[in-house]
C-alpha cells in the first residue's frame, strides 16, 4: 500500500487548528490507514494508506480529509472555479499512442519546499498505483510562466523535435530520450515501435512534456514558481479527470486559484470538472450492511465527516460526490464510508452467536504430506504468482495457445493472465538463481485455473549438467508407489518435452500429468544453459476419493 511522508506539524497547519500531534496521529489510522512511524525530534511521519483513496495520497489530501474527519469542517470542501481563458487542442495523431488528455491551471500558488516534495510524491504514488506505472495515466507539472499559451497535445515522428529533458541540460531527440535518459530506459515500452510519439507544446513550438516518458526541463517547477500548468494524459477518460482533479485540489489546499482549461478535440470540453457527481444512499440498505439502526439525520452527519454534502429524499440520501473522489462507483462504498464515518470504534463487542472449531481440509493435509515426500525426495518447496503471462505459457514452453484466464487490466505483459500449469512460473525460479550452485531440485503445490476453476497441482523441475529421463522417472514413479496410486505411462507428444523423452501420466483411464526432459528451445527461451527434467501432476485427479489414505 502506498506510504505517505509528511510533516506533523505541516498537517496542522493545513488543518488549520491548533491540535496536539498526538490526537491527530491517533485519529489518522480509523481513517482508514497505518501509522507507520513517527519521529518526534523530526516531527516527520509515514502513513500507509489503502489504495482505493488515491485522494489522501498527499498531506494536503490528508489535510483535507482530516478536517471533516474531526468535526472542523463537515461536509465537502468547495473549491471556486474560474476560466483561465487558455486552450490545449488534441490532435487525431495522438489516437493510437496516447488518445486522451485533460489539463488545468493553479494561479497564485504559494509554492515552498513542502509543497514541491509533496506534489512530487503525490505524482509518484499516482504513477505507480492509478496510473499503473504510467499505462494508464501519465501526470506534468509545469511553470505557465515559462511557456506561451495556447498549447497543442499532437503526435509527432520522433526525431523531429529536440528538448532538454528534465534533470539534464543537452538537448535530445525524443527517440534519443527513449535510450539516454533514465526515464526513457525505463518506461520507453510504452511508447517504442509507435510511428508518431505524443508531445505537448506551446505556442512557440517549446516542449512541456513528452508523455508518460519526461516533462522538459524548460517548464521545471520552483519555488519561485507561481502559477501552474497541470498536463494528465492516458487511455481511460474517466481516470485521467479524476487524477487532474486530485493534482489541481491538492495544490489548491495551499492556497492557489483552480482555473479550467478549454480542451479543443477532447473527450471533456473544459477541465477540471468541479462539480460533484450525486449518487442515492438507500437508508434501509445502508442500515441492513451495518447493523444499525441510523436515522437519515444522523447518517448525514456520519457522512459529513468522510467529506460529502448529503441531504434526505424519503427513504434515501442525495449523496454529493467530492469530485476528487474516483473510488466510489457503488453505495456500497458509501457504506463503507459511512462506517468509518460513524467509527469502527462505536461497533462494539459481542461474542459469535455459534461456535465452531476449525481444522483443514482434508485436500490440504494431503498436499502437506506430497510436500513432505518431496522434501524427503531432496526438493526445496517454491511458491510463485498464479498470474502470469500467455508467452510464458505458450510460446516459451513451445505449447499450443489454449483458453485462459486474462486480467482486463494487467499492471504489466508479464502478468496478464492465470496461470494453467506450474512449470514456466518455476522456470522464472530457476532463472533467477542462477547464480547458485547446481544442481537445484525444487517443487511447488499450488492452484492454476483451467477453464475458469480452480485444482490443485504440483510440479517439479531439476537442474544440473547430467540431468534426465531417468531421474525424473524415479522421482514420478517413487511419488506414486508412495500415494498407492497405480498408473500407466505412455509417451507424450507435448511440445515442451524432448521428442522421445517425455512421458504422460494416465490414472484410471485419465491423463492427470506429464514428464520428462525439457526441450532444448524451452531451456534457451528461459535462458537457462544447462539440461533441466521435470513433471506436473493435477492433485484433484490423483487423490480424489482416496486422500484419506494419505494421512
Amino acid at each position: 500500500m502506498p506510504v505517505i511522508n509528511f510533516n506533523v506539524k505541516d498537517l496542522i497547519d493545513l488543518i488549520g487548528e491548533d491540535l496536539p500531534a498526538e490526537k491527530v496521529l491517533d485519529r489518522i489510522p480509523m481513517i482508514g490507514a497505518s501509522l507507520d512511524k513517527y519521529d518526534p525530534g523530526t516531527d516527520e511521519a509515514s502513513v500507509e494508506f489503502f489504495p482505493n483513496r488515491p485522494d489522501l495520497y498527499s498531506v494536503e489530501g490528508v489535510a483535507r480529509g482530516m478536517r471533516a474527519f474531526m468535526d472542523i469542517s463537515l461536509g465537502m470542501r468547495r473549491y471556486e472555479v474560474e476560466s483561465s481563458g487558455i486552450s490545449m487542442r488534441i490532435e487525431p495523431s495522438v489516437a493510437d499512442v496516447r488518445p486522451y488528455a485533460v489539463a488545468g491551471v493553479v494561479r497564485d500558488v504559494n509554492m515552498n519546499e513542502a509543497l514541491i516534495r509533496s506534489l512530487m510524491e503525490l505524482q509518484e504514488k499516482l504513477h505507480l498505483t492509478v496510473g499503473r506505472k504510467r499505462s494508464k495515466v501519465a501526470i506534468g507539472v509545469h511553470d505557465l510562466d515559462k511557456v506561451r499559451p495556447p498549447f497543442v497535445y499532437k503526435g509527432v515522428d520522433p526525431d523531429s523535435i529536440s528538448f532538454v529533458p528534465l534533470a539534464k541540460t543537452e538537448p535530445m531527440t525524443m527517440r534519443e530520450v527513449l535510450d539516454k535518459h533514465e526515464k526513457g530506459v525505463g518506461y520507453k515500452h510504452l511508447v517504442e515501435g509507435k510511428p508518431l510519439f505524443p508531445v505537448i507544446l506551446d505556442k512557440n513550438g517549446d516542449v512541456l512534456s513528452f508523455p508518460p516518458i519526461i516533462n522538459g526541463a524548460l517548464t521545471t517547477v520552483t519555488d519561485e514558481t507561481k502559477n501552474i500548468f497541470i498536463d494528465v494524459t492516458g487511455t481511460d477518460v474517466p481516470t485521467i479527470s479524476g487524477v487532474l482533479n486530485i493534482v489541481a485540489t491538492s495544490i489548491a489546499e495551499r492556497g492557489g486559484r483552480i482555473q479550467t482549461v478549454k480542451c479543443v478535440g477532447g473527450e471533456i470540453p473544459v477541465t477540471p470538472v468541479m462539480k460533484p457527481r450525486v449518487l442515492d444512499l438507500d437508508i434501509a440498505f445502508a442500515n441492513s450492511w451495518l447493523g444499525l439502526s441510523l436515522t437519515a439525520e444522523e447518517m448525514v452527519r456520519y457522512m459529513g465527516r468522510m467529506g460529502y454534502d448529503c441531504k434526505a429524499a424519503g427513504k434515501k440520501l442525495k449523496v454529493q460526490l467530492p469530485p476528487w473522489r474516483m473510488d466510489i462507483l457503488h453505495q456500497a462504498d458509501l457504506v463503507e464510508d459511512l462506517a468509518i464515518g460513524y467509527g469502527y470504534e462505536n461497533f462494539g463487542r459481542t461474542s459469535p452467536r455459534s461456535f465452531t472449531v476449525g481444522s483443514d481440509r482434508t485436500s490440504e493435509r494431503a498436499a502437506d504430506v506430497l510436500r513432505q515426500l518431496m522434501v524427503g525426495y531432496g526438493f526445496w518447496e517454491a511458491t510463485t504468482l498464479t498470474l502470469t503471462s500467455k508467452d510464458d505459457l505458450f510460446r516459451k514452453m513451445r505449447m499450443p495457445e489454449t483458453h485462459v484466464v486474462e486480467v482486463m487490466n494487467p499492471v504489466s505483459e508479464d502478468h496478464n493472465c492465470l496461470r494453467n500449469c506450474l512449470i514456466p512460473s518455476m522456470l522464472m525460479v530457476l532463472r533467477k538463481s542462477k547464480h547458485r550452485d547446481l544442481p537445484q531440485r525444487i517443487f511447488e503445490v499450488g492452484d492454476v485455473v483451467i477453464d475458469a476453476k480452480r485444482r490443485r497441482h504440483i510440479a517439479a523441475l531439476s537442474i544440473h549438467s547430467k540431468a534426465s529421463f531417468t531421474e525424473i522417472k524415479s522421482v514420478v514413479e517413487g511419488l506414486m508407489r508412495d500415494t498407492s496410486s497405480k498408473v500407466c505411462l505412455i509417451p507424450s507428444n507435448d511440445g515442451m518435452w524432448l521428442p522421445g523423452r517425455g512421458a504422460q501420466i494416465v490414472y484410471e483411464d485419465q491423463t492427470v500429468g506429464s514428464f520428462g526432459e525439457l526441450h532444448p528451445e524451452v531451456i534457451v527461451n528461459y535462458e537457462m544453459g544447462y539440461p533441466i527434467v521435470g513433471f506436473e501432476i493435477d492433485l484433484d485427479h490423483l487423490v480424489k476419493n482416496k486422500a484419506d489414505k494419505l494421512l
